[in-house]
Order: C-alpha cells, then structure tokens, then sequence
C-alpha cells in the first residue's frame, strides 16, 4: 500500500457548495437572503448584542473588591458551648462536635471564639482557637492542641 493510494471511506467525504458562481448554485444571493444586516459583509453582531438595548453587563454594577480564592472557612464554636458539650474526661475533636450535632460538617475546620465563659477544664484539640478562647481554656485548666 502507497501513500497515493489511501483515500477515505465511501460516503464519509462531501463536495463543498460553490456559491456566488451563477444561477446554477445559490449564484445572485450567495444564500444570504436579500437585504439587511447578514447580507452586508462583516454583517454579524457580537454574541451579547440585545438589539441596541443597553446589554445587562453594562446595567449590573461592577463588582467591587478582591475576593481570595484560598480563604479558609471555619465553622465557630464558642466557649460557653464547649462547656456545655464536654464531659470532665471527654476530649473534645471536630468528631465529638459531629456527633453531637453542632457541627453539619466533618471536613469544615473548627475555631473556637472567646465568647462566654468556661469553669470545666476541657481539653479541647480543633483547628484554630482565638487568644482569648486559648487563654480561658487554660486558666480554667484545660488543655489547648491545635490540629
């Protein structure tokens, strides 16, 4: 077999439409139709024209400000909840948290806030805990590991 020798199957190749070659084949008009803007050439509207109205990006407002693609989203937990979900030898994790419904999500990270107070000494290992909820977990004598 010769390189000149390939050609395509039966059926799978078309003959182009030779238009704007006299009457025999789409000859005046070229298939375009009479009159009007497709007709002329460089005829076409960009793909968000909205005939001449004003298009919707111009009438939306812009969108302001920076909005960082890796920002991290915790879920909070505050200390007076802690103290409410811990039993005096329980150490506290995203699971105990899970299955005690006041988290929707295992996967999430957790912080926990300084909002409220705690008397029980906890030991408490979550993602992300703010100074002061560090600071009232230890002086209550908890214990305080980041994950």
């Amino acid at each position: 077999m010769k390189l000149e020798d390939l050609y395509p199957a039966p059926g799978s190749t078309k003959r182009r439409k030779r238009v704007g070659r006299g009457p025999g084949c789409h000859g005046k008009t070229s298939g375009r139709g009479e009159n009007g803007q497709r007709k002329r050439s460089g005829g076409t509207k960009a793909p968000a024209f909205e005939g001449g109205q004003t298009p919707w990006y111009r009438i939306l407002p812009k969108f302001k400000g920076f909005r960082n693609r890796n920002r991290i989203e915790y879920v909070t937990i505050n200390l007076n909840t802690l103290e409410n979900c811990a039993s005096d030898s329980e150490i506290i994790t995203a699971e105990a948290l899970y299955a005690s419904g006041l988290i929707k999500d295992l996967n999430s990270p957790v912080k926990v806030l300084g909002t409220g107070e705690i008397t029980k000494p906890v030991n408490v290992k979550l993602n992300k805990f703010t100074k002061t909820a560090q600071a009232a977990i230890e002086k209550a004598g908890g214990k305080v590991e980041v994950i």
